[in-house]
């Protein structure tokens, strides 16, 4: 997808399979970024070139699109944060925490990572604006991290469609110990056994009530 505008980024191209990003062009640098490290190494030159070569006819088409819209190119579209991490949390072990904005418009924002208040300058990566059928976009953020107890991460995105920025917070839980595990599970063993003496002490009354009644017709007989 070859994307202009008039804010920055101006240009940008990706190339998506089932919305998953394969690769990028930077246009800076006129190179491609594999964003799977197994393609790394791979190149496609023709699609730098391309990429190259569209790029005037992109932004006439959107110098055109202003005249004819009179500046108007759509409503804004607020983005929906979500924060998550990309592993299962243990306390110690590197995992990866994500902040993803969806379904926005235009594709402008600032974006800025906190831990424990302080804002974090290194240690992330940011994914391009990818396009959507609706015309939206959506954008990631991944920041590498080893989750410790009491600490705090929070990503804040400030976009034209927000009247103020929104601050979405993520706090790694603690497991709970292994005494409480233990207590829970000899707990659930005595309930399922008292369970189990409710129901046998049942069938035996039962029983004897059908005993009982049985003899009584056979003495009375």
């Amino acid at each position: 997808t070859l994307v202009c505008q008039t804010a920055e980024p101006k240009v940008q191209f990706n190339w998506e399979i089932d919305e998953d990003e394969l690769v990028r062009v930077d246009i800076d640098k006129q190179k491609m970024e594999w964003r799977l490290p197994e393609f790394k190494g791979h190149k496609i030159d023709s699609l730098v070139e391309w990429t190259r070569q569209n790029i005037p006819i992109c932004e006439h088409n959107l110098d055109l699109l202003i005249k004819r819209t009179n500046g108007l190119l759509g409503k804004t579209v607020p983005p929906e944060v979500t924060m998550y991490p990309e592993n299962q949390v243990e306390f110690g072990k590197a995992n990866i925490l994500i902040c993803f904005m969806d379904n926005f418009y235009p594709p402008v924002l600032n974006f800025t990572w906190y831990k424990n208040g302080n804002q974090v300058s290194e240690g992330f990566y940011n994914t391009d604006f990818y396009s959507k059928v609706n015309y939206r976009f959506r954008k990631f953020s991944y920041l590498n991290f080893t989750p410790e107890v009491g600490d705090i991460y929070s990503c804040q995105v400030e976009h034209w469609g927000l009247e103020e920025p929104i601050n979405k917070f993520w706090e790694p839980e603690e497991p709970p110990s292994t005494s409480e595990v233990t207590g829970t599970v000899v707990c659930a063993f005595g309930l399922a056994l008292g369970l189990v003496g409710v129901a046998v002490g049942t069938v035996l009354l039962i029983k004897g009530m059908k005993r009982n009644q049985s003899t009584q017709r056979y003495c009375k007989a």
